[in-house]
């Protein structure tokens, strides 16, 4: 089998709430989605997608994915799309970093995998672990009490695990982990996400204001080396996510005991091959798993349900699925929240079929 051509689109993906605000003043009201299609000789075509969170978050940007697919397309035709280890391999030597570029030509590598096995790619993976998986809610920055409030709306919705997004004015945000707290019920976790937000001193303030609370406490500030030193100086259960961009971070981290949880990215890592190679070792090191992307719809949704459905239960904190967030389903087959958890398709694949209506015409196409 061989990569014929590869087409990129462009698909807008706006929020059911309008917006998305985390630390830094940063929001999203329309997310710019990039879907890729590699096509084969044999008839068989894969889907993968790449949704940056803005320009200001990672070093990654929606055009910027468009671009380097661009640049790197024309080197891949002529590839067999299913010898995933010497694909990654190659696009390494063509292409130096950007790994958000090559995460969904790396995952529509794997639909086209499990299609041309008859296999699901959580089977391909090692296999699904019970019927479902439970799912956090990522509530957006807002006021402590609108926040608490989103809380209790999103219970009602089933959901038990609740993301906050902090890193501002360390007051308000420790009224916001507070109020949120208030809210829980048994069972419940709740995460507080500064996304690199605090500064080292800041966060040491909020950790011991919240330390008679429970409450996880993820990647609070911007370099790894103030992280640790925030997790030498809290009791808090610890997640690190941003700087977790490969396995020799993972092995770093684990040595230094610096985190609890990690939060494994797709396209942070460069697609499905590489962030199963980081699951699959954290499983061995004992280390939990928030496992997600950036952002992105349907198809994304459907790669992060294969990777987290197949990670042994007593390691996945916990999943998401963004396809819930937005109002564009650009794809049949995705997996659909039902009670706060989502399961994954038994289709050979990820399982989607794009809706060529929502796609449109390609942005860029090589062959």
């Amino acid at each position: 089998m061989r990569i014929i051509k590869i087409e990129a689109y462009r698909v807008e993906l706006p929020l059911h709430e309008g917006s998305y605000k985390w630390s830094g003043g940063n929001a999203v009201e329309v997310f710019d989605s990039t879907i890729v299609a590699v096509d084969t000789d044999e008839g068989i075509t894969g889907y993968g997608e790449v949704c940056p969170l803005g320009s200001a978050y990672l070093a990654a940007y929606a055009n910027g994915a468009r671009t380097g697919i661009a640049e790197l397309a024309p080197s891949l035709i002529g590839l067999d799309p299913t010898e995933l280890g010497v694909l990654n391999t190659h696009m390494d030597r063509a292409m130096k970093g950007h790994p958000y570029v090559k995460s969904p030509i790396d995952v529509a590598c794997w639909d086209i995998l499990g299609k041309a096995c008859g296999k699901p790619v959580a089977t391909l993976m090692g296999g699904c672990y019970g019927e479902d998986v439970a799912l956090y809610r990522a509530i957006s920055q807002d006021a402590p009490e609108a926040m608490a409030e989103r809380v209790a709306h999103y219970r009602g919705e089933g959901y038990t695990k609740f993301q906050l997004k902090v890193g501002s004015d360390v007051d308000t945000d420790v009224e916001r982990i507070v109020a949120a707290s208030d809210e829980l019920e048994s069972g419940d976790i709740l995460i507080a996400d500064a996304n690199t937000g605090w500064t080292q001193h800041e966060a040491m303030r909020v950790a011991s204001f919240v330390r008679d609370i429970d409450v996880y406490i993820e990647q609070p500030c911007r370099t790894y080396e103030e992280c640790l030193s925030i997790r030498r100086h809290t009791e808090r259960p610890f997640v690190l996510d941003e700087v977790i961009d490969d396995l020799a971070m993972v092995v770093r981290g684990h040595a230094d005991q610096a985190m609890d949880v990690i939060n494994l990215k797709i396209s942070k890592v460069g697609g499905l091959t590489k962030a199963r190679q980081i699951r699959d070792l954290c499983v061995s090191l004992g280390i939990a798993l928030t496992i997600e992307d950036t952002w992105g719809g349907d198809i994304a949704t459907a790669a992060i349900a294969h990777l987290a459905h197949s990670t042994p239960p007593q390691l996945l904190f916990t999943t998401t699925d963004f396809n819930s967030y937005v109002t564009v389903s650009a794809a049949e087959g995705a997996p659909q929240r039902e009670h706060g958890r989502m399961k994954t398709s038994k289709a050979p694949g990820l399982g989607i079929t794009p809706r060529l209506e929502v796609l449109g015409a390609p942005v860029l196409s090589v062959s």
